[in-house]
């Protein structure tokens, strides 16, 4: 289980954008940055820090990961033939919490996490708590009868915040993970650039 060890807002501060396309962000309020330095003016980024930036960035989207956990991707994504931008999508994609944010079971990554490890998931139809355990296409996301009660569950099935992509086919309290996305088809609520993060770990 990854540990998100900083409040989540503060990654949308620090990175100057609402990267889940939240309302309660607080950077629809404040632009600049966290602390009492968080409105200095910005000097020019160089190549690593924006690498830096663009790595961080689709590191938090995905629930603030553990480094260690996302440089495992990374590799896996390497050594998988293709486009290793497009790879490492992929991979990230097919985390069981994501789908289960995708099917919008569950309002947030982190609500979505805490779904699974706390046993209210099935996949085809057998109990996994573990949130980064990969979905293949065609596999089949059950939520428990004690989830489907749950007032998470229930406001995030009826918000009308973001769409279900089509590569997650929901029925009810079930969801079918149709197929693999391409980069283009993930709805990321700001620009995410993995061809940096890729850059600055091949450094």
């Amino acid at each position: 289980m990854s540990k998100r060890t900083s409040a989540k807002y503060k990654l949308d501060r620090r990175m100057g954008e609402n990267i889940w396309g939240r309302p309660k962000s607080p950077i629809n309020r404040r632009e600049y940055g966290p602390g009492q330095h968080g409105q200095r003016r910005k000097g020019k980024v160089s190549d690593f820090g924006q690498q830096l930036k663009a790595k961080q960035k689709l590191k938090g989207y995905y629930g603030d990961v553990t480094e260690k956990q996302f440089r495992k991707v990374y590799e896996e994504a390497v050594r998988v033939r293709g486009d290793t931008s497009q790879n490492l999508i992929g991979l990230l994609e097919r985390r069981l919490d994501m789908v289960v944010y995708r099917a919008k079971f569950a309002p947030t990554i982190f609500a979505a996490r805490q779904i699974v490890n706390h046993g209210h998931v099935q996949v085809n139809g057998r109990k996994c708590n573990i949130a980064s355990a990969r979905v293949a296409p065609g596999d089949v996301i059950t939520l428990s009868d004690r989830a489907r009660e749950m007032a998470l569950v229930l406001e995030a099935q009826a918000s009308g915040e973001r769409d279900i992509p089509d590569y997650v086919a929901v029925d009810g309290f079930s969801a079918t993970y149709v197929r693999v996305p391409s980069f283009d088809e993930v709805p990321y609520p700001v620009k995410m650039e993995p061809n940096l993060g890729v850059e600055f770990y091949s450094r």
